[in-house]
């Protein structure tokens, strides 16, 4: 489908920045040692303000350590504080052993952090204030800002979390968590006097797995939207189906999987499944935005559902295969009507992605009923079959109560297929043209896009018809064994990006906190891949 793997928004090079050179035949260090060394206590995506006060720090004992919300409550409140509580205890690094249990102890009585003149106390609790009501799900207009004081000359020796939503105390809690490092024996968390001010620069901010090429387990989903909450993502972007195989487990039409999943019962996602993934999103503040690819990527969907698919001829007989969706019979929209009514009562999001790239003509040029058809409408390209096609599957979902809003490949428009305006169009690919070109032509319609490639430099009025983007792992070559190392940590790099400040953008002064964030998530459990040459982190996985 795409002709890459993985897709970055910009910024790629950082991952592989040290403070080295490369040959292409190995690392040729400056000195002895790691490439580069780590940041300690710096948070990643780097927020709006981050503020120290002055050389102090105050210091968060684990086992006594609480948070004391203050106004508003609600079930995904008390989840997101049971979650990084467990986090925060798993931050403390060494534990005492056989080998080292002496030296443990001496430090440990020594408190070598306790007696610096930058000691400010210590930080049992941290006050919440949520000041607004709990909101369900996760929206297009989400409220995701939040402000952190830590020993603040307001209140010294104390810290406060605030924010308006649920959705800014998700975001602001991850951000406290990172903010916290080891003491120098390792036995207690340290934190900075420090003032974060935050709020994302862009509202959409996806990352896309596909789970038809291979089947991704339930467990790795999970996983990955653990590791997107902890790199301040928001949507997870489901391409679910596909040409090679349909895992999708449909309540109205159970042959789709039936037939065309690559095995009915072991590799499908059942509707408990998608709830349970749904949720876990929601708890972390993450839409899930699925993608149901049509008329192309469609062979797997045929297998169930008899007559969808474009029969192909040769020499005037069908030769046996097939093309996108027959856009020329009424049943095609009788299916496609009912099967979107199902996919909008699944997935609470507003928003589906319905897909439109990479459509291929060549079978509908063989086909006589796509032939007539074209003469009956008056069309003298096969693009107009597809802006047909396009329109009525628009009009289908247009048609939802709630679940009526839509997301569009820039093929669509390349093709110049015509569309309402409040459709979004997502770029991901240049063709005669750059990314930002192509951008540019989408945006100057008129139309809200999404970019999932490298920066764009427009007017203020066109930027402001960019609601984000992000990366997009295709699963030609990834399954559950390599799906999170081979994604993390590079996508905390767009993560940033679609995040920070625009002027977050060097590369020297991202990588040592890149590092950090790395062994962050290495010792959170996730088995992510290094990201700048030669180092170590104080726990490795195992």
């Amino acid at each position: 489908m795409r002709n890459c793997i993985l897709v970055l928004f910009g910024l790629l090079e950082v991952i592989y920045f040290g403070d080295c050179h490369h040959d292409g035949l190995g690392y040729k260090p400056k000195l002895a040692g790691p490439a580069l060394t780590a940041t300690a206590g710096q948070p990643w995506p780097k927020p709006q303000l981050l503020k120290n006060y002055n050389q102090g720090y105050v210091v968060v004992r684990p086992t006594l350590f609480r948070f004391e919300l203050v106004g508003n409550n609600c079930d995904m409140i008390e989840d997101a504080l049971k979650r990084y509580y467990s986090i925060i205890d798993g931050t403390v690094v060494v534990k005492a052993g056989p080998v080292n249990k002496a030296r443990s102890n001496s430090i440990h009585k020594a408190k070598p952090w306790k007696n610096s003149t930058n000691f400010r106390g210590y930080l049992d609790v941290l006050n919440i204030h949520l000041m607004g009501p709990c909101e369900t799900y996760p929206h297009e207009k989400m409220d995701e800002s939040y402000e952190i004081k830590i020993d603040s000359p307001d209140i010294p020796g104390k810290g406060i979390l605030v924010a308006t939503t649920n959705w800014g105390l998700l975001r602001g809690l991850e951000t406290f968590s990172q903010l916290l490092f080891p003491t120098e024996d390792f036995t207690s968390l340290q934190l900075r006097s420090t003032l974060v001010v935050d709020y994302p620069r862009f509202p959409f901010r996806s990352v896309l797995l596909d789970t038809s090429r291979h089947y991704l387990s339930k467990k790795v989903i999970l996983q990955n939207l653990d590791l997107m909450a902890m790199n301040k993502y928001n949507v997870f972007h489901w391409h679910i189906v596909d040409d090679q195989s349909f895992p999708y487990q449909s309540k109205t039409f159970p042959e789709l999987s039936e037939r065309g999943a690559y095995h009915p019962y072991t590799h499908v996602y059942t509707q408990k499944d998608i709830a349970d993934i749904i949720e876990y999103a929601r708890v972390r503040g993450i839409r899930v935005v699925p993608e149901f690819d049509s008329p192309g990527h469609t062979l797997s969907w045929g297998n169930g559902q008899p007559d969808l698919l474009t029969a192909c001829y040769k020499d005037g007989k069908p030769d046996g295969t097939f093309g996108p969706v027959d856009p020329t019979q009424e049943t095609t929209y009788d299916f496609l009507k009912l099967f979107f009514k199902e996919i909008s009562d699944v997935f609470p999001d507003k928003f589906i992605h319905l897909g439109g790239d990479e459509v291929d003509f060549s079978c509908w040029k063989t086909n006589p009923r796509i032939a007539e058809f074209m003469k009956e409408q008056n069309f003298t390209e096969y693009a107009k079959v597809e802006e047909y096609y396009m329109q009525q599957l628009v009009n289908i979902v247009q048609s939802f109560p709630n679940n009526n809003s839509y997301l569009v490949w820039q093929e669509v428009i390349d093709n110049n297929v015509t569309v309402s305006k409040d459709t979004i169009v997502h770029v991901w690919k240049g063709n005669e043209i750059s990314y930002e070109a192509e951008l540019l032509n989408v945006v100057k319609q008129g139309y809200r896009a999404l970019l999932s490639s490298c920066c764009f430099p427009g007017t203020l009025a066109d930027k402001q018809l960019v609601l984000g983007g992000g990366p997009a792992m295709w699963a030609e070559y990834v399954d559950s064994t390599n799906l999170i190392p081979r994604l993390w940590p590079r996508a905390a790099v767009p993560a940033e990006r679609l995040w920070s400040n625009a002027n977050v953008n060097n590369t020297h002064e991202a990588a040592p906190r890149l590092e950090e964030h790395r062994c962050r998530l290495l010792k959170r459990g996730f088995q992510v891949e290094p990201a700048n040459g030669p180092g170590y982190c104080p726990v490795s996985w195992d």
